[in-house]
């Protein structure tokens, strides 16, 4: 289980989001560091048991600024990434820790330029099955809808009238299920984790055919 502790810290490191206070509290970090840490291998070992990933990775702290207008030194949260091996299994998993934003994610981020190609063409001939997973009890009680940033007309090459058009658009195609400090608190919180991340599976089964075959259904691979 996490702790009350990883709150109260994330809450102090926004309030104090400099490297003197850092550094001060550098001990305090490790501590929760490591708790959060354990926490990401056993999630991980579930999921080793029901999925083939290629590696689990905890991100660091710090924050690249190089780019940003926010010069804020360090992230408000802990977080994880669970990659599954490809080529045959696509969309990667992700585990977000922070004071009254805590999430779990999954989906597909950056899709490389013919990746996403290939989904919107595989869209544009026939959406039913992807509507079909969206429409479903499961997904919806955990995921209500397909999130992800968007075009604002419809991507080059495509009818902007098609009747699917809102899922041509997108840019991203994100999962997304929030929780309460209280219920990352819980007891049950490992366990519902893993059944979000479980939850995500017909999408994935569904997006690595995709991203597999061509659209004869011939496979792409070897």
């Amino acid at each position: 289980m996490l702790q009350p502790s990883i709150f109260h810290f994330l809450r102090q490191l926004k309030e104090n989001n400099n490297r003197e206070w850092f550094a001060s509290n550098k001990k305090a970090f490790q501590v929760e560091e490591q708790l959060a840490k354990a926490f990401f291998m056993a999630v991980n070992a579930d999921l080793e048991k029901i999925d083939n990933l290629d590696k689990m990775q905890v991100f660091r702290i710090y924050r690249d600024v190089r780019f940003s207008k926010d010069k804020s030194p360090y992230k408000n949260h802990f977080s994880v990434g669970f990659n599954r091996c490809k080529p045959l299994l696509r969309g990667g998993m992700y585990l977000h820790i922070e004071d009254n934003s805590s999430f779990v994610g999954g989906g597909f981020w950056e899709p490389n330029a013919p990746d996403l190609f290939r989904i919107r063409k595989e869209i544009e001939v026939d959406a039913s099955e992807l509507r079909a997973i969206i429409a479903e009890e499961t997904f919806q009680k955990y995921f209500k809808t397909l999130q992800g940033e968007e075009l604002k007309t419809a991507p080059k090459g495509f009818d902007k009238t098609h009747p699917a058009i809102d899922l041509l658009r997108k840019k991203q195609f994100l999962l997304t299920r929030s929780f309460t400090n209280e219920q990352v608190l819980s007891p049950k919180f490992q366990t519902e984790v893993l059944d979000t991340f479980k939850a995500m599976r017909p999408f994935f089964d569904y997006m690595s055919d995709v991203l597999n075959t061509d659209l004869n259904g011939e496979s792409l691979v070897d």
